[in-house]
């Protein structure tokens, strides 16, 4: 298994918009990342900046890279690029975190 961890950033006014979408989750996505090896996904929210932090357990780096190009997971992209900081074909912009400490 293998840790995954990255930031991201959701316009402030949508906070509550980003919550309500990822509750919405569509089963389709779901089932993407399930079958792309994702066991868990975690994703916090720091309200005083915006920035989120995303967490995921995963099987494979190779699966966990193909999730980008699946048709579901671009639609996703779209449709959370109005609240969200995003690149020029709507995926987020993000960075990896590297693991300092772990108990």
């Amino acid at each position: 298994m293998i840790d995954k961890a990255f930031k991201m950033q959701v316009i402030s006014e949508f906070y509550a918009d980003y919550k309500r979408r990822h509750d919405e989750l569509w089963p389709e996505m779901r089932d993407t990342l399930k079958s792309h090896g994702v066991l868990q996904y975690r994703i916090f929210l720091d309200e005083e900046t915006g920035a989120l932090f995303a967490h995921a357990k995963i099987k494979s780096e190779e699966q966990w890279e193909a999730i980008s190009s699946t048709d579901v997971c671009r639609r996703w992209w779209d449709y959370m690029a109005d609240i969200m900081i995003v690149n020029d074909d709507n995926s987020p912009k993000s960075v990896e975190l590297k693991n300092v400490f772990e108990l």
